[in-house]
């Protein structure tokens, strides 16, 4: 039976990646009014940031199975954060670009969050 502390980490990346899905998303909207569940997601962001650092700079001891899972997502939280950190440091002078390299980051984090299994 896997250690259900990996459930926490892949819960905790998961809502990290929404947030930052979310802040893509009501970055490039047109529209005046953001549907609350996005706007809320991204308000978010800053708090599961914060959940994923104290996660990822952790020590997780367990079979060797859960702990390559919780190696795999703690390197997603990190690109993440520094993705994050990057979009916020690019947003005023170029933000197009700024949202894009975000969006790009998502992707791949997303891609090695899978990686850590169910």
């Amino acid at each position: 039976m896997k250690d259900q502390r990996t459930h926490v980490f892949r819960t905790a990346t998961f809502a990290l990646i929404e947030s930052l899905d979310a802040v893509v998303r009501v970055s490039r909207s047109q529209d005046d009014v953001v549907p609350d569940p996005l706007r809320d997601a991204a308000a978010k962001v800053v708090e599961r940031l914060a959940a994923a650092n104290r996660l990822a700079s952790g020590k997780f001891a367990g079979k060797a199975e859960d702990a390559e899972r919780v190696t795999k997502l703690c390197a997603a939280m990190k690109k993440l954060d520094a993705a994050y950190v990057a979009y916020r440091r690019g947003a005023a002078s170029a933000p197009e670009a700024a949202i894009t390299a975000l969006e790009l980051e998502v992707g791949v984090a997303t891609r090695l969050a899978d990686l850590g299994g169910a």
